[in-house]
């Protein structure tokens, strides 16, 4: 990574945090536990910081790509003391609002699922409030392609960043399911024309039934039903209102993604294009682009001329439509 940080020199792009403390309580979607979880206004560069204010000593678990261990069906950032999980919506929430520094306290290892989307997030986010931070935002500019790939032919699966002067999102799902079959499998997401709050906030995750019993041996699942999912059986999809987008399936993709791309610790400057991805492929995607230092640098723009169309107007969108 180059150690300079790049300015361009006015009214600049800032850093921004909540105005005030806000609460909510919740389920674990694979603990099923109940969870208390408390986001407080944090300092410039401070970042996303994650507390497990349960133990004894509390645990901080800073949001960070390098921190995450376990991948399966959700994000978990761990260290030798503690971790927590299903971090990824909350995430997305702060990356598509442009909250750079926030605290988060949780009272469980795991972040509520709310209704297993991103709009719960937003809502409580909102109702804190926006405070822009006398200090420039950090964004992670990337300067060449990366990518990462796994299996053969139609068990393939990738993930790729490219220059791009904005952040986009294109994903391609495949699942051989009646249900998802019946839907657009492949979305495309441009900052500098759609919006977070309207375009992704809301599509929720979702699940099979013939998966259940598997997953709860193993100590997921515990906490999912069709209040926070969308559910199938072999052949249809079983909650009474359906689907919120004909296309929410590939939709809960793109909120996944830019909830664990966020992990890097900035916004990005990039493009992304997946096929089949997953938590655990978006994690090695950053491990991949942070173990190349010539591939990306950071950037901050001292004047709102110079910022690219999705930074510079789009994050005041999406709180006017929060």
């Amino acid at each position: 990574m180059r150690n300079c940080l790049k300015r361009y020199n006015s009214a600049m792009l800032k850093q921004r945090t909540i105005k005030q403390v806000v609460k909510t309580v919740g389920v674990g979607l694979h603990s099923g536990t109940k969870v208390e979880l408390v986001m407080r206004p944090a300092p410039v560069d401070t970042g996303i910081i994650f507390t497990r204010t349960d133990l004894n000593p509390p645990v901080v678990l800073p949001a960070q790509a390098l921190a995450v261990g376990d991948t399966r069906m959700a994000s978990t950032l761990s260290n030798e003391h503690g971790k927590v999980s299903t971090v990824e919506h909350l995430l997305s929430a702060c990356a598509g609002l442009g909250i750079d520094n926030l605290y988060i306290d949780v009272s469980a290892e795991e972040i509520p699922i709310m209704d297993g989307s991103a709009s719960s997030f937003v809502y409580l986010l909102q109702q804190a409030g926006m405070q822009e931070q006398d200090a420039a935002k950090k964004f992670i500019r990337v300067l060449k392609p990366v990518e990462i790939r796994e299996g053969t032919g139609k068990s393939e699966k990738w993930a790729r960043l490219e220059p791009f002067n904005g952040f986009k999102l294109h994903f391609f799902i495949e699942f051989n399911h009646p249900a998802v079959d019946g839907t657009v499998q492949t979305a495309v997401v441009d900052f500098a024309s759609s919006t977070f709050v309207q375009d992704v906030a809301r599509a929720r995750t979702f699940g099979f039934m013939q998966d259940v019993e598997m997953l709860r041996g193993i100590g997921l699942a515990r906490g999912g039903s069709m209040e926070n999912a969308i559910v199938m059986d072999e052949y249809r999809i079983l909650n009474s209102d359906g689907l919120r987008f004909d296309d929410e399936f590939v939709r809960h993709k793109i909120l996944d993604a830019i909830g664990d791309l966020y992990l890097i610790g900035h916004p990005f400057l990039a493009s992304y294009t997946a096929h089949k991805s997953g938590h655990g492929l978006n994690n090695q995607l950053l491990r991949a682009l942070l173990a190349q230092p010539d591939a990306y640098e950071i950037v901050s723009f001292d004047d709102l001329g110079t910022a690219p169309p999705t930074y510079a107007t789009q994050v005041d969108r999406e709180w006017a439509l929060a």
